[in-house]
């Protein structure tokens, strides 16, 4: 196998075209925001404000409860209108602050940072705890956390996940192009909290001006290279990013860790640089809003808490009525049937799509051709898989390696019969986590 790709995957049509060449744009919000507080893997943040509270922007509103939780700051200036449950993108209901937006977007007086250079590692991992920073590319987990292993001299590399294999995603793509500076430096930062470990900004071979960029800022940098991985979807996942980047392999019961590997997102790791180097906490996250239905495909600048309805309107509006939302890429998003529900610290993308491949399927029998194993990035046999959950057949499941399926959903696109493989074997995933997790 070729360095810097890894087994199986699919080539999925991008649609990355229509977003991709538009420059960020900042969007200040009109209506209400809404602040889920639970936007992160771990314990909800506990909200420390009250109905009829008046904030600034970057006044912190809820605090973590606990060591695996987040932060949460105001993104607007305005007054607390409820702290109530509002319908989130899985379609729950969540415990979550309400604010009415004045429109003056006065700002809270941020201290001055201290020089990067007279920092200890404490320093670095408290300011990032404290600013509320968590995984943007999608899992939400508190970076603090995961740049707090038990073992840091046992990291040798730490990787800046800028794949972005997601079809239609171009967020990552234009903040490379936008801010490579930030990201660099923000890589940097993290390496400082780790002595042995070098630096790798890892890149599809799709995006020549981000590499090309990217390795001039590093020319002369010894702790940081640049990797470019060839497309491929899903590139971007941990398992097979830590792979091809490293030849080192884990699997589910492992963290990158214990691979000697540290894994974060593009936008994370320049919240971290905002963080450290400008004082920074979270509070706004790039979302790209593109599909056929939508007008002007564009990238936004979003304070967190904006209503996606909002962003739909200021991307111009449906041409046509969409049959399908999805938050996220069309591979791993949610679909979605309220678009009144907020942007959180993981809202990556707003998908907006004519057509719904997925429902106008019809599935038929599997004729056992084999395809979804020769895609499967995690050397399973899906197929089977999904058979033995859709009988509810748990010690089978497990007895095939079905907890190593990362969710991807290869095995369903390249499926001949459209078989809904993957969805049939992450509900038995979470039910057999749901067990674990009981006893």
């Amino acid at each position: 196998m070729a360095r810097f790709t890894f087994h199986g995957g699919i080539h999925p049509y991008e649609g990355k075209e229509s977003s991709k060449d538009r420059p960020i744009k900042q969007y200040l919000p009109k209506g209400d925001l809404v602040y889920p507080l639970s936007q992160h893997i771990g314990a909800p943040a506990n909200a420390i404000v009250a109905k009829g509270d008046t904030v600034k922007v970057g006044q912190k509103i809820a605090e973590a409860n606990g060591f695996v939780s987040s932060p949460i700051y105001a993104s607007v200036s305005g007054t607390v209108k409820a702290v109530e449950p509002r319908r989130v993108i899985t379609g729950d209901n969540v415990m979550s602050i309400v604010i009415e937006n004045d429109g003056k977007y006065e700002e809270v007086d941020f201290p001055e940072p201290k020089p990067v250079e007279v920092l200890l590692k404490e320093d670095i991992i408290g300011m990032i705890r404290e600013a509320g920073i968590v995984g943007m590319g999608g899992a939400g987990f508190p970076t603090h956390v995961k740049l707090s292993p038990k073992e840091p001299d046992k990291i040798d590399y730490v990787i800046a996940n800028c794949s972005e294999c997601e079809p239609y995603l171009t967020s990552d793509y234009r903040k490379m192009i936008e801010q490579p500076e930030k990201l660099v430096e923000g890589l940097a930062i993290i390496l400082r909290l780790f002595d042995n470990a070098h630096g790798i900004l890892a890149v599809e071979d799709n995006k020549p001006d981000c590499i090309k960029i990217l390795k001039k800022l590093t020319a002369d940098n010894n702790r940081i290279s640049v990797a470019t991985l060839k497309t491929k979807y899903p590139q971007g996942s941990e398992r097979q990013l830590i792979y091809a980047c490293t030849g080192r392999a884990i699997n589910s019961s492992m963290l990158p860790a214990d691979a000697g590997c540290v894994v974060n997102n593009t936008d994370t790791i320049i919240a971290v640089y905002n963080a450290v180097k400008e004082g920074r906490p979270l509070m706004k996250r790039i979302v790209t809003v593109t599909g056929d239905c939508i007008k002007h495909p564009q990238n936004f600048s979003v304070p967190i808490g904006t209503n996606y309805a909002e962003l739909i309107e200021e991307a111009g509006g449906f041409v046509k009525e969409p049959e399908k939302i999805v938050s996220g890429g069309p591979m791993m998003g949610f679909a979605i049937f309220d678009i009144n529900v907020p942007c959180t610290k993981t809202s990556s993308a707003l998908l907006c799509l004519s057509h719904d491949d997925v429902s106008s399927a019809v599935e038929t029998a599997c004729i056992n051709c084999g395809r979804c194993v020769e895609v499967c990035p995690g050397r399973v046999v899906p197929s089977r898989l999904a058979d033995f959950a859709q009988h509810k057949d748990k010690e089978a499941f497990e007895a095939n390696n079905g907890m190593e399926c990362c969710e991807c959903g290869c095995c369903s696109y390249i499926c001949p019969a459209k078989r809904q493989l993957t969805q049939s074997i992450k509900s038995m995933r979470r039910m057999i986590l749901a067990d674990r997790k009981k006893k």
